[in-house]
């Protein structure tokens, strides 16, 4: 017994969507991590856009808010964890997930981090993959929060 499907010729000419995934903003003044670090994240799929300051970081993420953004904690007119306070309390970028790298290995830096409203925290040198891992979750987490806000006064 043989079975016969038929296709209408729309079949063949359905568009193909291809899923673009979200921007993430890298804000350090290592010129060449942040060079490395997009490529890897543009090989992904992600769409990389960097900074080599704070202030210049804080520019484009209030202009154009990414999926998540990707923070050094050195940086040549601030500290990073100045920087990640603004984030969090601008209302344009108040939802952005803020991953921390750094090289620093200070007692407590971790929960001053915390503290400042990042996510997750990466002490250079990083495993790569450890950080989409990190990246895709900290995405997800702030897209589920997403419209969940709403609250209901009885």
């Amino acid at each position: 017994m043989s079975t016969a499907f038929a296709t209408s010729p729309q079949a063949d000419f359905a568009p193909v969507v291809v899923r673009q995934r979200p921007s993430v903003l890298i804000i350090d003044d290592d010129v060449t991590l942040s060079e490395v670090l997009s490529h890897r994240l543009k090989r992904q799929g992600f769409r990389a856009v960097a900074a080599t300051s704070g202030k210049a970081g804080l520019s484009v993420a209030r202009r154009e808010p990414p999926a998540a953004i990707i923070l050094d904690l050195c940086l040549p007119d601030g500290h990073g964890l100045a920087i990640c306070e603004q984030l969090v309390d601008a209302p344009e970028t108040c939802g952005v997930p803020i991953l921390i790298l750094s090289g620093q290995d200070e007692p407590e830096l971790i929960r001053r981090c915390r503290a400042a409203g990042c996510h997750y925290f990466l002490r250079k040198p990083y495993d790569p993959n450890a950080l989409l891992v990190l990246l895709d979750q900290a995405i997800r987490e702030s897209r589920s929060w997403e419209g969940s806000h709403d609250v209901e006064l009885i």
